[in-house]
């Protein structure tokens, strides 16, 4: 759920270095009333440019709060993505940490006594709304500590004029393109080569999201981050043949562009989809409106599996987390009104997506044509998609372990196994497994 890298300019009387703080009715400090509470609140910036930045949003709702709740003030701190989860470090490790912090991981601060649980801040209806597999992923030891904030699920995208044009489907549209297997992929993408398009296949293993990418590739190969035991299985036999297939078949052959998949980040990729540059990439809902923008006719499909059969797909999720600063009962006020059907679609619409509530799912689903009526195939995947295991306080740890040396894997040349074997073996440390 990335390609949300956007460095805001800094900007008002009150900031956090580079990120924008907001208040809901401009209150002035030390103006206010004694008995007065602040909540102090960051959060991650969606938006890919100033006019789009979620800083409106926050601001909208921290406004819509104040006046609901006299007496509480709200103030927000939004970042960009790249630097989001680093502030907060940096604000718990100063003894600052805010009230309630929207952004990629909670597992550490939980496991550190530092959160406060979803019972004991939301109303119990808020607490029901979520859908099952995200407020599952949000627990730490049966116990929900992260509440999940947007969604998103993945699938494979394609660009029909280029496949039309390589033979690969009817270049009047009047079939779509329906891959099964691995197999299909690949072939497809030794047609688009032959006919001549820079990048078959975009295989985006960079920074900005190799861990994604890399879930994606081994859910469909039968493997996955965690066994059935949620214990770690990185380097897996399925893994492994996951990443000999990438490197062989579609790295080794000149399938995957002129860049080294290990420096091709996601947006780039996208970019390249959007300019008719890339046959085929795995892709999130933000990639419907970018692409629809530049005119790029596409179709979307359930990313292919190794053999064909159905595996899992993969869904992202971000997060809320409430830390324990005693204003419990005012945190949990902010975050019951955050969670209603009406903030929760309106956030995911301007960004196109997914909801992470049963009403906000239900209210997606029965929409009819435009942006709703597009995230409807993603929609349909959440309910039963396999996330990060965020749960694990090890996570973020393994997370940056992956996007640093997951590229080495599909390089010619390249030993999968022992690439992987060294990221699972430092996995199992930093969680205590044997």
């Amino acid at each position: 759920m990335k390609g949300r890298y956007l460095r805001l300019a800094a900007s008002g009387a009150a900031l956090w270095l580079t990120g924008v703080t907001l208040t809901g009715c401009g209150a002035v400090p030390g103006l206010s009333g004694d008995n007065e509470v602040t909540l102090r609140v960051v959060a991650a910036d969606y938006g890919d440019n100033p006019q789009n930045s979620s800083a409106g949003y926050w601001k909208n709702l921290a406004t819509a709060f104040e006046k609901d709740n006299p007496g509480v003030k709200v103030e927000v701190s939004v970042y960009s993505w790249s630097e989001v989860d680093a502030k907060v470090a940096d604000m718990v490790k100063a003894g600052k940490a805010p009230d309630i912090a929207q952004i990629g991981a909670y597992a550490d601060y939980a496991e550190a006594g530092k959160l406060y649980t979803a019972d004991e801040l939301l109303s119990v209806k808020t607490e029901a709304d979520f859908l099952a597999p995200l407020a599952d992923a949000g627990k730490v030891r049966r116990v929900q500590y992260g509440l999940p904030f947007v969604a998103s699920t993945r699938l494979l995208f394609y660009n029909t004029k280029l496949l039309g044009d390589a033979g690969i489907i009817p270049k009047d549209g009047s079939a779509p393109w329906q891959p099964k297997s691995w197999a299909d992929v690949e072939a497809a993408a030794r047609k688009l080569k032959a006919a001549g398009v820079p990048t078959p296949f975009a295989l985006p293993l960079g920074r900005e999201e190799a861990q994604a990418e890399t879930m994606m590739w081994m859910l469909s190969g039968g493997g996955g981050y965690t066994d059935n035991e949620e214990a770690y299985a990185i380097d897996s036999p399925e893994n492994v043949k996951t990443f000999e297939f990438l490197r062989d078949r579609m790295v080794g052959q000149g399938l995957t562009g002129p860049v080294e998949p290990g420096k091709l980040d996601r947006q780039a990729a996208f970019d390249g989809f959007t300019r008719g540059e890339v046959g085929m990439l795995n892709g999130h809902p933000t990639l419907l409106k970018q692409a629809a923008g530049k005119g790029v006719k596409f179709g979307m499909v359930a990313m292919p599996t190794a053999d064909g059969a159905d595996h899992s797909t993969m869904g992202v999720a971000d997060w809320v987390m409430a830390f324990k600063n005693g204003h419990k009962k005012e945190a949990g006020k902010f975050l019951d009104q955050l969670y209603t059907a009406k903030n929760v679609t309106a956030f995911t619409s301007q960004y196109d997506l997914l909801p992470v509530t049963t009403s906000g799912y239900r209210a997606m689903e029965s929409a009819n044509g435009g942006p709703a009526g597009q995230l409807r195939t993603f929609l349909t995947a959440l309910p039963s998609a396999r996330l990060y295991p965020v749960g694990k306080k090890s996570w973020a740890q393994v997370s940056e372990d992956v996007k640093q040396n997951i590229g080495k894997a599909v390089q010619p040349g390249g030993q999968p196994a022992k690439i992987l074997e060294q990221i699972a073996t430092s996995a199992r440390k930093a969680d205590g497994e044997r």
